[in-house]
């Protein structure tokens, strides 16, 4: 479990130092879960699609999804801390919520349909 969290660790540090040294708008982050992703999919490749199932990136994720709600005890402790100015932007932050949510579900279905047009689909039994 601790060689697969340095290896989260490392692409999530790789990517910060991609995205400031090149100056790139995307953050570090992002850049790293892509190249997690590349090595993920890479090591499937090689080796098969179950050894990326099974390897040491999968049980510290495991872990690391078994504690989660832990990861927002800072944002709300941050947010508790600064309570007027979420009460001064109130409005604008609902709107923004909802908004992001109507536009994800669009968005969604839209892919769904899509991709269930490429794909041959079996008929729909009882």
């Amino acid at each position: 479990m601790l060689f697969g969290l340095f290896i989260l660790l490392a692409c999530q540090l790789a990517g910060e130092i991609i995205a400031r040294s090149l100056g790139l708008p995307i953050p570090g982050p992002v850049i790293g879960i892509v190249l997690l992703f590349a090595l993920l999919a890479l090591q499937g490749w090689r080796q098969g699609a179950a050894s990326a199932e099974t390897g040491p990136v999968a049980k510290s994720a495991d872990g690391l999804l078994a504690n989660l709600g832990l990861v927002f005890i800072p944002a709300g402790v941050g947010i508790s801390q600064n309570y007027q100015l979420v009460f001064d932007n109130g409005l604008a932050l609902v709107a923004a919520l909802v908004i992001s949510t109507v536009l994800t579900l669009i968005v969604t279905v839209a892919i769904f349909r899509f991709v269930s047009r490429l794909l041959p689909g079996k008929e729909a039994q009882p």
